[in-house]
């Protein structure tokens, strides 16, 4: 039912007991409102706080009544159904002290905000509220944000982008095609030598390895305008290759192998970090951990032979336990994350395939097999976890690296 009147329900009505307690807020009596909830209760106030009463409400309306003296309130409207009831309100004040408010110094500023609050009821009481209400109008309100169209919003406008523009193009390259459904994403600074791929999933794409931690916002944004990421499937679980998955809001994959790592730690309990020279200890120990989006939810796993988006999975450890490729046979395409390098991870300089460091492999021989095992396959095309792809010889290119020492 919608209503501007007052309810003439009983006491444990859902709107009665809003009305009540939304009567408190306007007396701004912070024990009756306090009175109106059940102990231990959450107030969600979106984008602000959750609130636990009764010690949580008690002390951010009492910060609140004594930053603005003058503060009043009106309910606007409501809307009632079952225990829940929606409440639209006003409120209106000066940000005029004594008191600071969320860290912020009185202003002078005049608030006048609506919003919209959905209180659910049980016996009597209220058990949960939802709160909306514009931060950034209560920002720009405050004058904690430059005034609509002014000089300075368009100035912070300006800078905004500029940033954002300067860090998408030093972080997150734009997507290139390499095959029918497939590109690279290259990321990194300062030079883009962390290979993500995409495969064309339905009308969204499957995101396989997942780069570094600031390769975030970039792949989330070229997901989207893709047609969404369906999921991440991770080529193994070190820290360069999951680091974007805990960001981009969908269900990650790996292989069974590769579960306690991709949620763990990376894989870092069997790195060999002081094995590098002076110059990769110095510079990965410190990158490792910047790289790294840190631990992720596994939401199922593949194995050989299973299907991604028209490829097979292929199990090639070494590097890492679970390690996995993905090859498809109608173009002789794979894509393999660390099964080999083609640069120097101490340097990042570009070069020659290679086995992969011993400094980060759980298994060195395992891992020259697995370049073998993947030789055997005769790809016109393997796309590795960094920097270039081999083409031409593959199988050639990858026999002749597995046998160097």
């Amino acid at each position: 039912m919608a209503s501007s009147a007052k309810s003439t329900a009983g006491p444990n009505d859902a709107e009665t007991v809003a009305r009540r307690y939304f009567d408190a807020v306007a007396a701004r009596d912070v024990d009756a409102m306090v009175a109106c909830w059940a102990p231990g209760s959450l107030d969600r106030l979106h984008g602000q706080a959750d609130l636990v009463a009764p010690d949580g409400i008690r002390q951010w309306f009492a910060e609140l009544f004594a930053a603005m003296p003058d503060m009043t309130f009106e309910v606007l409207e409501t809307t009632t159904e079952e225990d829940r009831c929606a409440v639209r309100w006003r409120m209106r004040g000066t940000f005029a002290g004594p008191g600071a408010f969320q860290g912020f110094e009185p202003t002078g500023g005049r608030l006048d905000l609506q919003g919209c609050d959905v209180v659910t009821v049980a016996d009597g009481l209220v058990t949960g509220n939802d709160a909306y209400v514009d931060g950034m109008t209560i920002a720009r309100q405050i004058g904690a944000l430059p005034p609509r169209d002014s000089g300075q919003e368009q100035a912070l406008t300006w800078l905004t982008n500029m940033r954002t523009r300067i860090a998408r193009r030093l972080s997150t390259g734009e997507p290139e095609a390499i095959a029918d459904g497939v590109w690279v994403v290259r990321g990194g600074f300062p030079r883009k030598l962390m290979n993500v791929y995409l495969l064309r999933d339905g009308d969204g794409v499957c995101v396989f390895d997942a780069g570094i931690r600031t390769m975030t916002p970039g792949l989330a944004a070229i997901g989207a305008r893709m047609g969404g990421i369906t999921r991440v499937v991770l080529g193994h679980g070190h820290a360069d290759h999951r680091g974007a998955a805990p960001g981009l809001g969908a269900p990650v994959w790996c292989h069974p192998d590769e579960r306690a790592d991709a949620e763990g730690d990376g894989g870092m309990h069997y790195f060999r970090l002081d094995e590098l020279d002076f110059h990769g200890r110095v510079l990965l120990k410190r990158l490792l951990p910047t790289w790294d989006g840190g631990p992720v939810s596994i939401a199922g796993t593949v194995s050989e032979g299973d299907d991604v988006c028209g490829f097979k999975v292929v199990h090639l450890p070494g590097h890492a336990p679970g390690l996995i490729g993905l090859w498809r046979e109608s173009d002789r395409l794979a894509l393999v994350s660390d099964c080999f390098y083609t640069l120097d991870p101490q340097t990042g300089m570009p070069g020659h395939p290679r086995v992969p460091h011993h400094a980060f492999n759980l298994d060195t021989e395992q891992a020259r097999a697995s370049m073998r095992k993947l030789a055997a396959l005769a790809p016109e095309a393997a796309w590795c976890g960094h920097a270039e792809p081999l083409r031409g010889d593959v199988a050639g290119q990858l026999e002749q690296a597995a046998a160097t020492t």
